[in-house]
C-alpha cells in the first residue's frame, strides 16, 4: 500500500500556505476607492509611457463598444457624455482593478476545477468502453478526481460571493441590467435573461457540482467494493450503468457550465463551438495530469504493472487531443473572423490587442509544442520526454483559461504578478494533498475488476522487436 510521505505532504502544504498569503495580499493591494484606482492607473501610464496609454485608450474603446448595446451612443461626442460618462468610466476602471484578485483565483480554480471533472469523465468513459489497457491506472485517476471535491467548495463558495456582489465577475449581475429605463439597462442582456438571471444560475450552478460529486463518491466507492465483493460482476455491471447514465449528465452540465461559468463572463458574445472547445482543452490537460501522477508513481515503485505502452497510450491521447482542441479553436476563430459581427469580433479584437502575448503563446504551447515533441512514436514511451511536454501543455492550457476569463474581468489591467502565481500555488497544492492522500486510501490494484489481467500484459508494440513485424497488442 502507497503511503503519503511526509515530505510531499509538508511540500503540498507549504504550497497552500504561501498561495494563501500571496492571495491575501493581492486582495489587500487591491483598491477600496475609486480614487485609489485613478491612482493605480496614472502609476501605470508613468511608468509604461504613452505607446501604452494609446493602447489602453483604444482598450476602452473596445470595452465601451462591447458593453453598450446601443450603436447610436458610439458615435455621440465625447462632450455629450461630460462629467457622468468619466464617472461611469472611472468606476468601471475601479471595478475592473478590484476584480483582479478574483480573477487571479478564478482561473487557478476553473483550471484544477475543470482538470478534475474531465478525468473523472475520461474515467468514466473507460468503464463504458470496457478498456482493459486503463484499467491498471483507474486508482491514479480517483485519486485525482478526489481534487474535484475541495474546487466545488471553493467555486460554490465563488457562487454566493458573486451573487452577493462581492465581486464584479459577471457583468449582467450589475443592478438595474434587466430593469428598462434604469441607467445599466442592457437590452442585449435582457433578451437572455430567460437563461441569464441570478436564480436559475445559481441552481444549475449547484445542481452541477451535486451530480459530478455525486458520482464521483458513487463510483469510488464502489470501485473499491469491487476488489472484495462476493459477487464482483454485479458490482462491476452497477458501476457500468451509472456510468453511462453520468456520460449523458455530463456532456449536458459540461456545455452548460461553460456557459455560465465562462461564456457568461461576455454576456454579450456567443459561440456555438464553445462548450466543446472548453472540453477539449481540459481532455488535454486531464490525461497530461493523469500522465504525471502515473509517471510519479510508478518512478516510487507503487505502480509495478504500468509500462511503457500505458505511458505511450497516454502520450498519444495528449497528441491526438492537443489536434482536437487546435481544430476546435481554429473553427470557432475562422467562423467569427470571416462572418464579421461586430459583437462576435470584438472578443478576439480585445485578446489580440490587450493579450498578444499570451493569446499567441498559447497556440505554441498547445499544438506547436506537442506536434514538435510527441509526433514521434518512440517520445511517447519515454517518461521524461512525455514530463517535459506535459508541462508545457497545462501551462498553455491554463493561458487558454486565462485568456478566456481575464479580458472580460479586468480588461486592459492584466498582469500575471504575485496573486496569480499565487492562486496557482494555493490550488496546485490543494491538488497535491488530495490525490495522494486519496491514492494511499485504496489499493493501487483494482484486484476486482475483470480485464485487470489483460491490462497488466498490455503492449501496444514491442520495443525490441519492432522491425520482426511484432506490433499489435497482445
Amino acid at each position: 500500500m502507497y503511503q503519503f510521505s511526509g515530505k510531499l505532504k509538508t511540500f503540498s502544504l507549504a504550497l497552500i500556505l504561501l498561495g494563501a498569503l500571496g492571495i491575501t495580499y493581492g486582495f489587500f493591494t487591491a483598491p477600496k476607492t475609486v480614487e485609489e484606482a485613478k491612482d493605480i492607473i496614472a502609476q501605470q501610464v508613468d511608468s509604461h509611457g504613452n505607446g501604452h496609454e494609446v493602447l489602453h485608450e483604444d482598450a476602452k474603446k473596445i470595452e465601451h463598444a462591447t458593453e453598450n448595446h446601443d450603436a447610436n451612443k458610439a458615435h455621440v461626442s465625447a462632450d455629450a457624455h461630460g462629467k457622468h460618462h468619466d464617472a461611469a468610466h472611472d468606476e468601471h476602471v475601479f471595478h475592473q482593478l478590484q476584480n483582479k484578485p478574483w480573477s487571479a483565483v478564478y482561473v487557478a480554480l476553473f483550471f484544477f476545477l475543470g482538470i478534475s471533472l474531465v478525468v473523472l469523465a475520461f474515467y468514466a468513459s473507460q468503464r463504458v468502453a470496457q478498456s482493459a489497457w486503463s484499467v491498471v491506472l483507474f486508482r491514479v485517476m480517483e485519486a485525482i478526481t478526489a481534487n474535484l471535491v475541495p474546487t466545488s467548495i471553493f467555486m460554490l463558495l465563488f457562487i454566493v460571493a458573486s451573487i452577493m456582489h462581492m465581486n464584479h465577475i459577471f457583468p449582467w449581475m450589475a443592478e438595474g441590467t434587466f430593469t428598462p429605463g434604469h441607467e445599466n439597462y442592457d437590452a442585449i442582456i435582457d433578451g437572455k435573461s430567460w437563461w441569464m438571471n441570478i436564480p436559475d444560475w445559481t441552481i444549475r450552478g449547484v445542481v452541477y457540482l451535486l451530480i459530478w460529486n455525486a458520482y464521483r463518491w458513487f463510483i469510488r466507492r464502489n470501485s473499491i467494493k469491487e476488489d472484495t465483493a462476493n459477487d464482483a460482476n454485479k458490482t462491476y455491471k452497477l458501476n457500468y450503468n451509472v456510468s453511462v447514465g453520468f456520460i449523458f449528465l455530463f456532456m449536458l452540465t459540461e456545455s452548460m457550465m461553460s456557459w455560465d461559468w465562462i461564456m457568461g463572463l461576455d454576456p454579450h458574445w456567443f459561440s456555438t463551438l464553445f462548450g466543446w472547445y472548453v472540453l477539449s482543452g481540459f481532455l488535454v490537460s486531464a490525461l497530461t495530469a493523469i500522465a504525471f501522477v502515473t509517471i510519479y508513481l510508478r518512478s516510487k515503485g507503487f505502480l509495478p504493472a504500468v509500462n511503457d505502452s500505458h505511458i505511450h497510450d497516454l502520450a498519444k491521447f495528449m497528441f491526438g487531443f492537443s489536434i482536437f482542441w487546435t481544430y476546435l479553436w481554429f473553427a470557432q476563430f475562422m467562423l467569427i473572423w470571416y462572418a464579421n459581427i461586430p459583437e462576435e469580433t470584438t472578443y478576439f479584437a480585445m485578446r489580440f490587442e490587450e493579450y498578444k502575448l499570451p493569446f499567441i503563446g498559447m497556440l505554441g504551447m498547445n499544438f506547436v509544442f506537442p506536434i514538435l515533441l510527441l509526433l514521434n512514436s518512440d517520445f511517447k514511451s519515454i517518461p521524461w520526454f512525455v514530463v517535459i511536454g506535459g508541462v508545457v501543455i497545462l501551462l498553455g492550457h491554463y493561458v487558454d483559461v486565462f485568456v478566456m476569463v481575464m479580458p472580460a474581468t479586468v480588461g486592459a489591467h492584466w498582469s500575471f504578478g504575485i496573486t496569480e502565481f499565487s492562486a496557482l500555488l494555493f490550488f496546485l497544492g490543494v491538488f497535491i494533498f488530495t490525490v495522494f492522500s486519496a491514492f494511499a486510501k485504496a489499493n493501487p490494484i483494482p484486484v476486482g475488476n475483470p480485464f485487470l489481467k489483460e491490462s497488466e500484459h498490455f503492449h501496444y508494440y514491442n520495443i525490441e522487436h519492432r522491425g520482426e513485424g511484432s506490433g499489435d497488442h497482445h
